[in-house]
């Protein structure tokens, strides 16, 4: 069982950066790849990065590229978001999110947080 608990969401204005962090209990953290999703108001929640237990892999879609980077702390139990250079249409609620294997589909995610939001003004 793995509870994971996000922070760091805000309202910054369009062209800053926020840090969100995803806190995660259970001994076995450093064992799972951790995602972020995120869900804007009447949209599908979707997959922004992921990244594998020894941090060598992660994956963004076009949107988030070269502005998010995905890094996390096994000592930690700790997984970040880096977000910059925001846009208004990165506005939603950002989930972080725990699987066994590498994937980018939220169904194949077994462990998800309650979200922060953030709030990108232009």
């Amino acid at each position: 069982q793995v509870q994971l608990v996000e922070s760091g969401g805000g309202l910054v204005q369009a062209g800053g950066s926020l840090r969100l962090s995803c806190a995660a209990s259970g001994r076995t953290f450093s064992t799972y790849v951790m995602g972020w999703f995120r869900q804007a108001p009447g949209k599908e929640r979707e997959f922004v990065a992921a990244i594998n237990w020894i941090g060598g892999s992660t994956y963004s879609p076009d949107s988030v590229k070269g502005r998010f980077t995905i890094s996390r702390d096994n000592a930690e139990n700790t997984v970040y978001l880096q977000m910059n250079s925001l846009k208004p249409e990165d506005t939603a609620v950002y989930y972080c999110a725990a699987a066994r294997i590498l994937r980018t589909r939220k169904e194949e995610y077994d462990y998800w947080g309650q979200g922060t939001q953030v709030t990108v003004s232009s």
